[in-house]
């Protein structure tokens, strides 16, 4: 029986790694948090709000075995690169380091295919900067899963990304596996398995393996 630390449990993958968590007969509790609350009530979950800007470093829940990050935004959203680098590195780093220092052994991270820290392309680049900044922090577990573009049905409207899915949907039997998009079910499952039953080192799923 384990105990995971949730970062990002209100996005889309987030939601279905949250759902994963507190049905999975291994876990004994999830900590969840969050800067609004997920909505969800159950007698497993524990669901603090918190300004991740701010984060209570002494705070107890942070001594667990194992944390699923599924934080981050978009450029658009965002409104800048600096504020997107904010949310997509500087919290999840944060998050990992706070959670390390508490104990925690593993560390399974929703990251993006293409991530490269050598990248030209800012997206990827910031993707990659975290994974390498993450493999330094100690960890006896770290599982880097790297999604394409993510299918599934968002509450909140991304026109381009949904011209794109519904593309990619169309000519899915024709693009190679790696090009195809990734489920947001595999994406949470391959998390949720990377914290539950860690291998040891540095692994990778890529997003061949979440078509």
């Amino acid at each position: 029986m384990q105990t995971i630390l949730h970062a990002g449990a209100t996005g889309l993958v987030g939601q279905l790694v949250l759902q994963r968590l507190l049905a999975d007969t291994r876990v004994e509790r999830v900590v969840a948090p969050t800067r609004r609350s997920p909505g969800v009530a159950h007698p497993r979950l524990f669901a603090p709000v918190v300004d991740f800007d701010a984060l209570p470093e002494d705070a107890p829940w942070w001594r667990v075995d194992a944390v699923v990050c599924t934080l981050g935004t978009t450029l658009a959203r965002a409104g800048s690169r600096e504020a997107f680098r904010h949310v997509d590195f500087d919290y999840p780093l944060a998050v990992a380091r706070l959670a390390h220092a508490h104990g925690a052994k593993t560390f399974a991270l929703n990251s993006a295919m293409g991530a490269d820290p050598r990248s030209r392309v800012f997206y990827s680049r910031v993707k990659g900067e975290l994974e390498q900044a993450l493999s330094q922090v100690g960890f006896h577990a770290l599982a880097l899963v790297r999604p394409g573009l993510i299918d599934g049905e968002r509450t909140e409207r991304r026109t381009g990304e949904a011209l794109a899915l519904a593309a990619s949907r169309a000519m899915r039997p024709v693009l190679p596996r790696a090009w195809r998009p990734s489920r947001a079910a595999r994406i949470a499952d391959a998390l949720v398995e990377a914290a539950l039953a860690p291998r040891a080192g540095v692994t990778t799923v890529e997003a061949a393996a979440l078509a």
